[in-house]
């Protein structure tokens, strides 16, 4: 039996082969090799313990090690690991997880379609929403209009509906037809001078763009119910019932992406219950199966779905792994460890009291900005200056500097430039929770001196 490598080894090896997601070598220098997950945390090869502060990319949502996921996937793959989900083929555990999602997603969406990732979900809602509009007779509408930090995925359709411009400048030039609104950040939109609120003001500029882009051409808008990766944004709770207004008002599509939002992460089984609204299409992964294996889908409304299965000639788009047999085995179980377990008010219980013990901590220092959150997903906003809510300059690094600092005390998360994001296992335990605090504290006051 060979002797397991340390992990400055294995980077070795890394860097010879790999080619990484956001891939760049100075951000990879000291990059982590992981060996085995417990729980809320993630062991290096070095033996190094680490809180896992994202679920590692939002995801892990039932914690590592979860055996009841290994056993689901290793029943399923001895029976059949994978067979063709295309027309005139199908396997069980793909009907049960489609029967089983609509017993608990909204009450319109009641027919799925299997992908392998959140991306793959988007450009399939995108696709399906022409695909509606020319069986409805009004092929001109095909336009996207998404939101600035919204995120989708960077499969290229996806890309284009995502509002983060680093994740553009190197693949230009654009799918055309794809434009972006105001992000409903309470912290950043500014006051409305008429005296409507903030939610109100940021939700009419959908109203705004859709006349200015000609509601004829205009197919969906998408939308994270809290926005993940762009800095953890939830919007006022007025934005999203405007928003369904709109889209009715208008005929275009709402199309919720609950990649990150869903099975429970904000407290409810899905983002949108917090706002008493409905999507016509919605998007899902991650959560889904707790990370185990890749699997994610979309929802679609029973309008949408009559529509389409109506219409004569196909809907020519396909994966080969949707309704992969062994990934929707382990999501049925994962939907077991989230009824079972109760995750969904684990989320809202430590999600607030996470959200508490941030507010206590960070809110009387010089440099934190904002500090907001939904179930148990946070963000913490540092500024260079509260009052003008500045950021430090980009030759500041930040970004780069919270990372490490907050490394260096056992706590591996993401920030997005300056805001720290923070979404743990559902499982997590509440002294764990307030570990991250206090890391999260510490890391700020070294790396802005104060």
């Amino acid at each position: 039996m060979k002797a397991p490598l340390s992990n400055a080894a294995l980077l070795e090896k890394d860097h010879h082969h790999l080619i990484h997601p956001l891939h760049h070598t100075a951000g990879h220098a000291d990059a982590r090799v992981w060996m085995r997950g417990e729980g809320a945390y993630l062991y290096d090869a070095d033996g190094k313990r680490f809180i896992d502060g994202l679920s590692c990319l939002w995801n892990v949502s039932a914690g590592h090690g979860r055996q009841e996921l290994a056993e689901a996937a290793s029943h399923q793959m001895r029976a059949l690991a994978f067979s063709s989900s295309y027309a005139g083929g199908s396997n069980q555990p793909a009907i049960e997880l489609a029967e089983r999602l609509a017993g608990i997603t909204y009450p319109n969406i009641n027919h799925f379609y299997f992908t392998c990732s959140g991306g793959e979900a988007t450009d399939s809602n995108i696709k399906l929403a022409r695909y509606y509009w020319k069986a409805k007779g009004k092929p001109n509408k095909h336009k996207v209009i998404g939101r600035q930090w919204g995120y989708h995925g960077v499969t290229f359709a996806a890309m284009c509906a995502t509002g983060i411009p680093s994740y553009h400048a190197d693949f230009a030039p654009l799918i055309p037809g794809f434009s972006h609104i105001p992000s409903p950040d309470p912290y950043h939109y500014p006051t409305p001078q008429d005296g409507s609120s903030s939610g109100i003001a940021a939700a009419n500029e959908l109203e705004k763009e859709i006349l200015k882009q000609g509601a004829d051409t205009v197919a969906m808008f998408i939308a994270e119910p809290v926005q993940g990766a762009g800095g953890v944004i939830p919007p006022p709770p007025d934005y999203f019932p405007r928003i369904r207004e709109i889209c009715d008002q208008y005929e275009v599509l709402l199309v919720a992406d609950e990649v990150i939002t869903g099975f429970g992460r904000t407290g409810k089984m899905f983002g949108l219950e917090h706002y008493q609204v409905q999507p016509d299409l919605m998007q899902f992964a991650k959560s889904i199966t707790s990370g185990a294996l890749p699997l994610g889908g979309i929802g679609i409304s029973d309008e949408i779905s009559q529509t389409i299965t109506a219409r004569p000639t196909p809907w020519m788009h396909a994966y080969t792994y949707s309704g992969h047999p062994t990934s929707c085995a382990v999501a049925l179980a994962t939907l077991d460890i989230i009824q079972n377990e109760n995750l969904i008010a684990q989320a809202a219980a430590k999600g607030e009291r996470l959200l508490s013990r941030l507010h206590q901590a960070l809110d009387a220092h010089p440099h934190v900005g904002n500090v907001r959150g939904l179930g148990l997903m946070a963000g913490v906003e540092i500024v260079a200056d509260q009052a003008a809510k500045r950021w430090f300059e980009a030759d500041f690094a930040l970004g780069a500097k919270l990372t490490k600092a907050l490394l260096q005390r056992g706590l591996y998360t993401r920030v997005r430039s300056e805001v720290i994001c923070l979404a743990p296992p559902l499982t997590t335990e509440q002294a764990t929770l307030d570990e991250m605090v206090e890391i999260v504290r510490d890391a700020i006051v070294e790396v802005t001196g104060q």
